[in-house]
């Protein structure tokens, strides 16, 4: 049998600044450009990112000296459920005694403003827009040529003798 998920519980007053349900959510919707913010935007469009995903954030937070936990959890207002847009990720900001973990960081939006200026530096990023360029001229120039598939042109009777 598989080993469970850390067991979350629903918050109470007494529940401690080190419980996992103390810890900040993290959306990658939170800091998508491609947002507006009644789709969950929470930063301005020019401190975001294009399309970031729980992956590269914890790629970010992994170097940050921060406590993380990744969740497999769909945005409440995302629309797709594909996997892509899937994952939350969970950070500790304040110690048990209620003081700051990382003095860097003493505010949510300080942690969010820190993620989108760290992932247009990851290496995954960087190559990212050359491939994804790459990509895009291929199909270009695959949907401006006679391939295969649907939607040819009638086809002509030919050169008359």
């Amino acid at each position: 049998m598989a080993a469970a998920a850390p067991v979350i519980n629903n918050w109470n007053p007494s529940m401690k600044h080190s419980d996992m349900e103390r810890w900040i959510c993290i959306y990658p919707a939170y800091i998508n450009s491609k947002r507006t913010r009644q789709e969950g935007r929470r930063l301005p469009k020019e401190n975001c990112v294009d399309n970031p995903t729980y992956i590269e954030i914890r790629d970010v937070l992994s170097v940050s000296n921060l406590p993380f936990l990744m969740e497999n959890k769909k945005y409440s207002r995302e629309n797709s459920s594909e996997l892509e847009f899937r994952g939350r990720v969970r950070v500790q900001l304040r110690n048990v005694d209620g003081t700051l973990y990382n003095g860097d960081f003493p505010t949510r939006e300080s942690i969010m403003q820190h993620i989108a200026s760290k992932i247009p530096q990851l290496k995954t990023r960087q190559n990212k827009s050359g491939e994804s360029y790459h990509q895009q001229s291929q199909q270009q120039s695959n949907a401006s040529g006679s391939g295969g598939g649907g939607g040819g042109g009638k086809k002509g009777k030919g050169k008359r003798r």
